[in-house]
């Protein structure tokens, strides 16, 4: 197996320097962690097994979210929490996106853009739900930000997981939507457009964006999903994953990268391959800086409105969700397994601790 760590310990160095701009300071985090995951730089564990007579060592992960190593042990956690909130009604699934300009401008400004655009789209959103022609009440609205396509190109949209309904604003009765119709998309791109206009005037972002962004349409597009589960499915390998993971890379000889990708589905699988220093310069626009998250809650999904979705769960008549007796939401970490022989799968015991060392990538 390829690792992107591989890629980067012998192709890095000739890819930073064709490139006449510094390293943001992400990327140069997320380059030292991706290197170092689970190596001996960490440091870790040694476990024995007195009855196997077998040693195994243990390296600490780097926890980088970026890390293709570090992304299974959160994959319970937020796959719990998301289903958790969702209700018993269809969902749609909406999809904001922006034009190239936008898109270029992003790359050197990921934290204001990114969340400009999300406080945009969720307003957008609300406001055209709220009218009574639409739905006529309050939605939820798990956001998520999703910056690749399979090739590894750039493509940030937002997407959205909506339920077909909202909570009225008298707090009493939970207005559905129309099976195959949330809210009008065309006037929902107009709406988001001029928000994020808005917003984005108050910031020296602005006079750097072409004034033909404001002028041309924003795709925008929504769509019944059925169960908000399925849709969670689709939604979580950007979350959980990173732009191009171990198990995506077949091979790495003579200085290219061959992987395999879908345009979409249900199109056949293709095989593409860039040198290793274009796919080094393709991944680093998916490194997030630190305090940009990529998912979201809004509306009846937002922190502090769980009494009313509880609330909203059991007039449609869904099982009610016991609440923990210290007020938070439950815990879904799993438990931490213990640590097997290879060669007869009894528990091994805890027998040294290796302390970390100090090594550039």
């Amino acid at each position: 197996m390829v690792e992107i760590a591989a890629i980067f310990r012998m192709h890095g160095p000739e890819s930073r320097a064709k490139v006449n701009d510094p390293m943001l300071p992400s990327h140069v985090q997320a380059m030292q962690a991706i290197d170092q995951c689970r190596t001996e730089a960490l440091g870790g564990h040694v476990y024995f097994c007195a009855h196997g007579q077998d040693s195994q060592y243990s390296y600490h992960s780097c926890k980088n979210r970026h890390g293709p190593k570090c992304q299974n042990g959160s994959a319970h956690e937020w796959r719990q929490r998301p289903r958790d909130m969702l209700l018993p009604v269809p969902d749609f699934l909406v999809t904001f996106t922006w034009p190239d300009a936008v898109r270029e401008l992003a790359r050197s400004t990921q934290k204001l853009l990114y969340n400009t655009l999300f406080r945009a789209s969720a307003a957008a959103l609300q406001k055209l739900a709220l009218d009574p022609r639409f739905v006529g009440g309050t939605i939820g609205m798990i956001g998520v930000l999703h910056t690749w396509t399979r090739a590894l190109h750039d493509h940030p949209p937002g997407h959205y997981l909506v339920p077909a309904g909202g909570w009225a604003r008298d707090g009493r009765q939970w207005r559905p939507s129309r099976a195959d119709f949330l809210v009008p998309v065309k006037a929902l791109s107009l709406v988001c457009r001029a928000k994020f206009r808005d917003a984005l005037r108050k910031t020296p972002v602005f006079d750097g964006v072409p004034r033909e962004v404001w002028e041309r349409d924003w795709v925008v597009h929504g769509a019944p999903v059925g169960p908000g589960a399925q849709a969670l499915q689709y939604l979580a390998p950007y979350i959980l994953r990173v732009a191009i993971s171990h198990h995506r890379i077949l091979t790495l000889e003579d200085g290219q990268v061959t992987f395999p990708y879908q345009d979409s589905q249900p199109e056949p699988t293709k095989l593409g391959t860039l040198s290793a220093e274009e796919c080094i310069r393709r991944f680093w626009p998916h490194v997030l800086p630190d305090h940009v998250v990529k998912v979201r809650y809004y509306g009846l999904f937002s922190p502090g409105t769980r009494d009313a979705r509880q609330t909203v769960r059991e007039l449609l008549g869904a099982q009610s969700t016991p609440r923990p007796r210290d007020g938070h939401e439950a815990d879904s970490t799993p438990a931490t397994t213990a640590v097997r022989c290879p060669r007869c799968g009894n528990a091994m015991g805890l027998v040294d601790t290796l302390r970390p060392q100090n090594r550039s990538p």
